[in-house]
């Protein structure tokens, strides 16, 4: 009994002191939805135990499939299968583009059956995020839109509860199926917008972390 007790407090050591990584994909135009998945990571950061790494996807073209380098000249890395499969939770985000996420995040995931075959993202938690040039501008859709991929992937997606103050007070960005931006004249974000990426990415940690150990 005391030898079972003593593998079970090891075993919890071991995925405790593990670090929980946690991705961070979007893809971003002209900065606004680059800015929020920096914040996001900074919450995901805040929480022991938990880091996060950060993916963008490159640009396709309009009129041909475009050859990419498999690492761009600057900025973050572009994403790969194995960032899914190697990550223990997942927030992802795209601008508003008439109230869907951008091509080439959906091209990017429009790729990923060999991580839904493999169930390489079920169970793992998640949460989206977005920017529009307007307050009306369909973020609440494209939210949704980034939902649906995850959860055919098996994901357990997370939002923002109303027990975040931001989320009440806002005249902003902010909405309870995941962080938002106005970005009205390429405006940079707003005190609750951060405040709510932030909080985004600690609840993603958060959950991740309890979900490694039960």
């Amino acid at each position: 009994m005391a030898k079972q007790l003593l593998v079970a407090h090891l075993k919890m050591f071991s995925l405790f002191y593990k670090m929980t990584r946690l991705l961070v994909l979007y893809y971003s135009r002209n900065g606004a939805t680059k800015s929020m998945a920096q914040n996001i990571a900074r919450g995901i950061e805040s929480i022991e135990g938990a880091e996060a790494f950060i993916r963008t996807v490159p640009n396709i073209s309009s009129v041909c499939e475009q050859s990419e380098a498999s690492i761009p000249d600057t900025g973050h890395l572009y994403a790969s299968l194995d960032d899914l499969s190697q990550c223990d939770g997942l927030a992802l985000g795209s601008p508003t583009h008439f109230g869907n996420m951008a091509a080439p995040l959906k091209y990017f995931i429009d790729g990923t059956t060999e991580a839904w075959f493999s169930g390489a993202l079920s169970n793992k938690p998640a949460a989206v995020f977005t920017a529009s040039s307007s307050m009306h501008g369909g973020q609440e859709s494209t939210l949704l839109s980034m939902m649906l991929p995850l959860l055919h992937h098996g994901m357990l997606l997370l939002g923002i509860p109303s027990s975040e103050n931001a989320l009440r007070e806002t005249q902003t960005g902010g909405t309870p199926y995941g962080a938002s931006h106005v970005s009205h004249e390429h405006s940079t974000l707003s005190k609750d917008e951060k405040t709510l990426c932030f909080a985004l990415g600690a609840r993603l940690a958060n959950t991740a972390l309890k979900l490694k150990i039960s």
